[in-house]
């Protein structure tokens, strides 16, 4: 794998980021999983709930994908949905929502893509507002940017973080989509009127970036990092996960902590609420676990709900299906795991039986035998393999439910690639290849099959369903800080 060489520089606000990483097509790896799809079971044969739930969420009438006993069932085409419709088949005269997602999850985001935004430093988040008509893309280099999606994608609001150490880590938009919040490695997280006319937000110069400190005298004057943040379905509050293995909950309204929670004992890097009641929370740590937390009980004494065990490395990131019961979560093991609370454990053992080896996931490949190890414990109903988590935080999600019925796990990889499996057969169904370098964050629109990736490449890029058409051009900004590649 060639790397072009890595500058430090220091910018006008007096921290030192480092420069693009740009990675060739030719990776040296000699490891022969990357790229190959692998999964571990197959939930359709095994009946699971959630292979029923998918069905439900996303099939076709049963009019329409009968099958002869003992023939296997295949997707049923477009033109025969509508020929049925017009033969008024389900007795409905038209299409269920079930009916409609089955239709609209054949139209996978995979084609493209078309450059959104192009800056000098590694783009670290990028993610849809929950309608679908922003969009949120964040850098290393201190800069957020919000664009309008519906508005031909250009730059609503361009936002430069205060205070910043390292990067930014993570960030997050109120359902309401007034005000955004962005983590750095400090115990300060900030909030800025996303929903104000000033398009060019500096911060505490032409806007207020207020700081909400998640330190407490109890830390006795050490200094964390915030990896993971997460506002609640009302606005009112906000969850984030630290460096020194804490869950915090925040109360925008009484602006003070309503909660903190010693809850694992390595970095808690990724936390997100389970449902909309704001009871359950999820986290995800490097000391291999996902825990369930329910704020009505337990979590006075740093005590779980439950836990997950499987992962044999540290986790990066974890993402629900918004039921209460079902999540995701991506392992530095180069593995996906598919999660059914109601499989947890009240406690368990850090298991290191099987690590005979010595590994950093920040600069060393994964080792090819250790692709084959399994946890002897593990609770997972499902795990995926193809894609490659190396270097940072790489992050994965369900596909929406309006378009899909959640059907589909995305996530980005350090190859360069994203990658879409189904979820009950485990397949990969695409993988959408462009970058130049790791990508760390993708997200699909919650109604139409457009998927957009950041990478560390710097390129912020749009995927769409084929056929739709040019995508506009790149949002136009002659700010110093662009770099255009050719």
């Amino acid at each position: 794998m060639l790397f072009v060489a890595e500058e430090t520089a220091v910018n006008n606000m007096g921290y030192a980021f480092s420069k693009l990483e740009i990675e060739s097509g030719d990776d040296s790896s000699t490891d022969e999983t990357v790229g190959t799809s692998w999964f571990d079971r197959n939930l359709d044969s095994l009946d699971h709930d959630i292979a029923q739930l998918t069905k439900i969420q996303s099939g076709p009438h049963e009019n329409l994908s009968r099958v002869a006993p003992g023939r296997r069932q295949f997707p049923v085409s477009t033109t025969r949905m509508l020929a049925g419709r017009e033969a008024n088949l389900s007795g409905r005269g038209r299409f269920s929502s079930a009916d409609c997602r089955h239709v609209l999850s054949k139209y996978l985001p995979e084609n493209g893509p078309w450059v959104v935004d192009q800056m000098s430093t590694r783009a670290y988040v990028s993610q849809f507002s929950a309608d679908g008509s922003l969009f949120v893309a964040a850098f290393q280099g201190s800069q957020i940017r919000i664009y309008d999606v519906d508005g031909g994608w250009k730059v609503q609001k361009n936002i430069r973080a205060r205070s910043l150490r390292w990067t930014i880590t993570d960030t997050s938009l109120s359902p309401d989509q007034r005000h955004l919040v962005y983590a750095s490695m400090s115990p300060i997280i900030h909030i800025v009127n996303a929903g104000s006319a000033t398009k060019e937000s500096l911060a505490n110069i032409t806007e207020i970036h207020e700081g909400l400190d998640f330190s407490s005298p109890d830390d006795g004057g050490y200094s964390f990092g915030m990896f993971s943040l997460k506002f609640s379905t009302d606005g009112r509050e906000v969850v984030a996960g630290s460096s020194n293995g804490n869950i915090y909950v925040y109360d925008l309204e009484a602006k003070k902590l309503s909660l903190r929670i010693s809850a694992h004992v390595s970095d808690v890097n990724t936390v997100c609420f389970a449902d909309e009641s704001g009871h359950l929370i999820y986290s995800g740590s490097d000391d291999n676990f996902c825990k369930v937390w329910d704020r009505r009980c337990f979590t006075a004494k740093g005590k779980p709900a439950g836990i997950l065990v499987g992962h044999l490395e540290g986790i990066t990131f974890v993402d629900s299906r918004g039921d209460g019961r079902y999540l995701i979560s991506n392992g530095k093991d180069q593995a996906i795991k598919l999660w059914d609370v109601r499989k947890m454990s009240s406690n368990a053992t850090y298991y290191r039986g099987y690590r005979d080896y010595e590994w950093d996931y920040r600069w060393m490949d994964y080792p090819l035998h250790a692709r084959k190890l399994k946890h002897p414990y593990d609770q997972s109903v499902a795990t995926y393999k193809g894609h490659s988590v190396l270097r940072t935080l790489i992050r994965c999600y369900f596909s929406p439910e309006y378009s899909t019925g959640q059907k589909y796990i995305y996530t980005g990889s350090h190859d360069s690639c994203i990658y879409i499996y189904d979820l009950v057969s485990g397949a990969q169904v695409a993988k959408l290849q462009h970058h130049r370098s790791t990508v760390r964050d993708c997200s699909w629109h919650p109604n139409y099959p457009i998927l957009v990736s950041s990478s560390w490449d710097g390129e912020v890029v749009k995927w769409e369903f084929p056929g739709k058409g040019l995508a506009p051009p790149p949002a136009d900004d002659n700010g110093p800080q662009r770099r255009r590649y050719l």
